[in-house]
């Protein structure tokens, strides 16, 4: 059987190119006390993807909870190499876009965050190949 490209629009917040495997919940995350800076894992017991590494995968969540330390949280993982390679939002998220803002002056390594429709979110699995382009575009192979 052969595999066909899905084509996803999304808005860019942050530009840039990224691909990885999706990890993906429809529940909003806290990065303070959620996620461990030093091995992408995700430790907030209570959230659906606790104990999954978000380190380099396309991590797809609609949106942070808690507070401005997300950005802190997200600087450090992106200087311990920990990051997401890119970040699936429904909508613009400053907290995300300010980390990546940040990253990309203090490290030029921004972290790509790309806004999408709540349907076209809601399209989205854990463990499927995805490729984010720079103009917001996010292509999954089915």
């Amino acid at each position: 059987m052969a595999s066909t490209i899905d084509v996803i629009r999304g808005r860019p917040i942050v530009r840039g190119r990224a691909e990885g495997i999706a990890l993906v919940s429809s529940e909003p995350i806290s990065f303070w006390g959620g996620y461990d800076y030093r091995t992408g894992e995700i430790i907030d017991r209570r959230h659906p993807l606790s104990g999954m590494r978000a380190g380099g995968r396309v991590l797809a969540v609609p949106f942070t909870r808690g507070s401005s330390t997300t950005t802190a949280v997200l600087l450090e993982a992106v200087r311990a190499g920990t990051a997401p390679a890119a970040i699936l939002t429904t909508g613009v998220d400053s907290f995300f876009a300010l980390a990546s803002i940040v990253a990309d002056e203090l490290y030029a390594q921004p972290i790509p965050i790309v806004a999408l429709e709540p349907s076209d979110f809601a399209r989205l699995k854990s463990g499927e190949h995805l490729t984010v382009q720079e103009d917001g575009t996010v292509k999954r192979l089915e």
